[in-house]
């Protein structure tokens, strides 16, 4: 996937995402159903994941050479970045320590969703400054996947936010 369609892809997704937050009334906003996170909970979580990966793309590219060094093996496929995410999930992988969402007052759903599409323009708006070498040059970590080309990183942001609807929607029936 190119830069533009990555682009595309992460306002897309993350804007589907919010309309499907949106499209549950606001008192199941905070309704956890078989010990899962509540919708605002799963809202928090998708805006504390995308958070670093916009800060880390507003960084010199050079310091984040120099921090995490230089990929050292062709650049994953979306199909294969999701593979692979899927496979640690499934070997028991789950979010830890900053990512975890406190318990989400229903008030806040408005407040952090339109935190979250600023953060979103700002982070499609950093994705249009990188050159396509540069995405698969560039290392980042991953908490769960370990070091991850910027490529591969925002093919997990755009994937990432479509596991998360997917489970807002088959715990808010």
């Amino acid at each position: 996937m190119e830069r533009l369609a990555i682009h595309a892809a992460l306002v897309r997704h993350h804007e589907a995402f919010l309309a499907c937050i949106h499209s549950i009334p606001a008192e199941g906003w905070n309704t956890s159903h078989h010990g899962k996170w509540s919708p605002a909970q799963q809202l928090d979580h998708i805006l504390r994941a995308v958070g670093p990966v916009n800060m880390a793309m507003a960084l010199p590219k050079w310091f984040l050479r120099l921090a995490f060094g230089k990929p050292n093996r062709p650049v994953r496929s979306y199909e294969a970045l999701v593979q692979r995410y899927q496979e640690k999930l499934a070997a028991g992988g789950r979010a830890s320590g900053r990512f975890v969402p406190p318990t989400v007052p229903s008030r806040s759903v408005e407040q952090m969703s339109t935190a979250l599409r600023d953060l979103l323009a700002k982070l499609a708006a950093r994705v249009d400054r990188w050159s396509e070498a540069e995405l698969d040059e560039t290392l980042l970590p991953h908490p769960l996947l370990g070091k991850l080309t910027v490529r591969e990183m925002l093919y997990f942001t755009i994937h990432h936010v479509q596991h998360h609807q997917h489970l807002v929607e088959r715990d808010s029936v």
